[in-house]
């Protein structure tokens, strides 16, 4: 994290399965279709702004349940 702004989000939702850690960042990719309305490009847009900017984003599970999401930005 040495000369990176870090940016994390954390949720309490079920969580993903770790064979589906990198794919979430896929466009049109959606674990679940359920009532959760979205098209699959949100992850896949914040994936493109970041590697544009030679950063760096990933998903990790979160103590107790549900996800972090991380990006890297580097600062120099």
């Amino acid at each position: 994290n040495n000369g990176c702004l870090r940016i994390s989000v954390a949720d309490r939702g079920p969580g993903i399965p770790d064979g589906h850690k990198e794919e979430i960042f896929d466009r049109f990719k959606r674990l679940e279709k359920g009532a959760v309305k979205g098209t699959g490009l949100g992850l896949a847009i914040v994936k493109k702004v970041v590697e544009a900017h030679e950063g760096r984003c990933w998903v990790e599970d979160r103590p107790g349940g549900g996800s972090i999401f991380y990006v890297d930005i580097p600062t120099g």
